[in-house]
C-alpha cells in the first residue's frame, strides 16, 4: 500500500471537512440569530427560552425606519384598511407614525465616511508604500516602524488630546474630521500591506518601461499598480472593515450631523422600551456594504492573502 507525505489520506479529507462545516456553523450562527431577530415581533425578540420557530414580520424595520409615538384612547382615525401596509403594523400596536428616524442619515454618514477614509488611506498608502520600496529612504526601517508603531495605539489613549484638537480646529461632529481622522488610523495599515506586495514587484519591469520611454510616474501607474491591484484591494477591505466598525472615536467626537451608525444602532429605543427588532434590522442592514465590498474583491483578497503580487 502506498503512502504520500503530501497527500491526505480520504479519513483526513472526510475529518478535516467536519472540522471546518463545524466552525462554519459555529460563526454564522450569531449572524443568523441576528438576521433572525429583525423579523421578529417584540415579545418573541425577549421571549424566554429564545423561540427559534416565530411568525415573521417586519415590525422591526418598519421601527427602524420610522418615528412612533402612543395614540391617546378615542382618538377618531381613517380606517386601517385606507393606510399605508406599515402604518397598519404600527397602528395594530396602538402607535402611529409621526416621521422618519435618523437611520438613514447616519447609515449615510457611515458611507461617506468608511469610503472616503479608505480611499485616501489607499491613495496615500500606496504612494508611501512605493517611496519606501523604490527609492533610499534615510532610517527606512526605523520609519516603517514607527509608522506601524502608530496602529498599536489603544484609541483610549489618545482620545481626549484629539478630541481638544477637533474642538479648537473646529472638526467635532464633521465628516471631514472623522475622514481625515479615520485615514491617519489607516494609513499606518496600509504602508506596511502594500509596501510588501510592492518589495515582490521586480524592479526590472519598471527599469524595462523606463528604457522604453516611460516617466516614472508612467511606469508606476501602467507596471506596478496592476500587478499590486491584488495587495491593495485586500488592504481596502481591512481599511474599510475598521473605519466601518469604529464605535470609540465616533461617540466621542459625533453627535448629530456626522454620527455614524455604530453609536446609534445601539441607542433605538421604542414606546415601551428598547427595540430589539429594530437594533437586529439595523445591525443586519449594517452588514450589507462590507459584505457585498469583501464579496466583490474575494478574489483579490484570497490572492493577496495568500501569495502577495510577483515574486521573482
Amino acid at each position: 500500500m502506498s503512502f504520500s507525505v503530501t497527500e491526505p489520506s480520504k479519513r483526513q479529507k472526510w475529518f478535516a471537512g467536519i472540522v471546518v462545516v463545524c466552525y462554519t456553523l459555529i460563526t454564522l450562527m450569531p449572524l443568523v440569530w441576528i438576521i433572525t431577530t429583525g423579523f421578529k415581533s417584540s415579545p418573541d425578540s425577549i421571549a424566554y427560552p429564545p423561540k427559534v420557530v416565530f411568525t415573521p414580520t417586519v415590525e422591526g424595520y418598519v421601527n427602524l425606519f420610522t418615528t412612533q409615538t402612543r395614540m391617546s384612547p378615542g382618538v377618531i382615525t381613517e380606517p386601517r384598511d385606507h393606510l399605508p401596509w406599515y402604518e397598519q403594523i404600527v397602528r395594530k400596536k396602538g402607535n402611529t407614525i409621526v416621521g422618519p428616524s435618523r437611520f438613514s442619515e447616519r447609515f449615510f454618514n457611515s458611507v461617506i465616511i468608511g469610503f472616503g477614509s479608505t480611499f485616501f488611506a489607499i491613495v496615500l498608502g500606496t504612494t508611501a508604500a512605493y517611496a519606501f520600496s523604490r527609492f533610499r529612504v534615510p532610517l527606512k526601517d526605523d520609519l516603517l516602524f514607527f509608522i506601524l508603531s502608530t496602529r498599536m495605539m489603544p484609541p483610549i489613549a489618545v482620545a481626549i488630546p484629539i478630541f481638544l484638537m477637533f474642538r479648537n480646529l473646529g472638526l467635532n461632529d464633521t465628516h471631514a474630521g472623522m475622514i481625515l481622522l479615520y485615514t491617519t488610523v489607516n494609513l499606518s495599515l496600509a504602508v506596511w500591506l502594500i509596501n510588501g506586495f510592492i518589495d515582490e514587484i521586480p524592479i526590472e519591469y519598471e527599469e524595462a518601461a523606463l528604457i522604453d520611454g516611460y516617466t516614472r510616474f508612467q511606469a508606476f501607474y501602467k507596471v506596478v499598480l496592476p500587478q499590486a491591484a491584488t495587495g491593495i484591494a485586500s488592504t481596502a477591505i481591512f481599511c474599510l472593515i475598521f473605519a466601518w466598525n469604529e464605535y470609540a472615536f465616533a461617540v466621542l467626537l459625533t453627535s448629530g450631523t456626522a454620527q455614524t451608525a455604530p453609536p446609534f444602532i445601539p441607542t433605538i429605543i421604542g414606546v415601551a422600551g428598547q427595540d430589539w427588532p429594530a437594533v437586529a434590522a439595523g445591525a443586519t442592514l449594517f452588514l450589507l456594504p462590507v459584505m457585498v465590498f469583501t464579496i466583490i474583491l474575494r478574489r483579490h483578497l484570497l490572492r493577496g492573502i495568500t501569495f502577495g503580487a510577483v515574486r521573482k
